[in-house]
């Protein structure tokens, strides 16, 4: 626990220094992520049948029927996410070697599941426009949180454990 403890802290403070002082500031890293999250979600929506878009001045705002329903922000472009769930895993001990697929694999999850919130949400603003604010700060926020605790679960109790030797007879 005490060895989980300091490399979570050791990883937020890298985390601090490499994003908060340095990525964010700069700004290319979060628009970058926040425009490629906005094209996956409308071309989702458009894969699903849905007449969606992005707004050809603003590259963060998702359209459905050429009207504004969703502008993805910084905050929620997911760089968070994908970094929470690699410091867990990578701060939990286990073999590198799953760790090495594990985390690139649990940041595709977290970055599909992203894309269809982001499609929810301009669902949920062409249907019912009016729950929008509560679903996005809610419903979404703990959908996407359990999914990533069932990654770490998965992580915890299957993966971790040391690769076991074979069994010669």
């Amino acid at each position: 626990m005490r060895r989980f403890l300091l490399l979570a802290v050791a990883f937020y403070a890298l985390w601090f220094v490499g994003y908060e002082r340095t990525l964010a500031p700069d700004g290319r890293l979060d628009a970058a992520l926040s425009a490629n999250i906005t094209t996956a979600s409308a071309a989702a929506l458009r894969g699903v049948g849905f007449d969606s878009r992005v707004h050809g001045l603003d590259p963060y705002l998702v359209l459905l029927n050429s009207q504004p329903v969703v502008r993805v922000g910084h905050p929620c472009n997911g760089l968070v996410l994908y970094a929470l769930f690699a410091g867990f895993v990578l701060a939990f001990p286990g073999p590198w070697r799953r760790k090495l697929w594990f985390i690139p694999l649990g940041m595709l999850v977290i970055y599909g599941i992203n894309v269809v919130r982001i499609g929810a949400l301009a669902l949920n603003h062409l249907y019912s426009h009016h729950t929008v604010e509560f679903n996005h700060h809610y419903t979404f926020t703990f959908i996407v949180y359990a999914f990533i605790f069932m990654l770490w679960m998965l992580w915890a109790r299957r993966l971790s454990a040391p690769v076991s030797a074979p069994v010669h007879v």
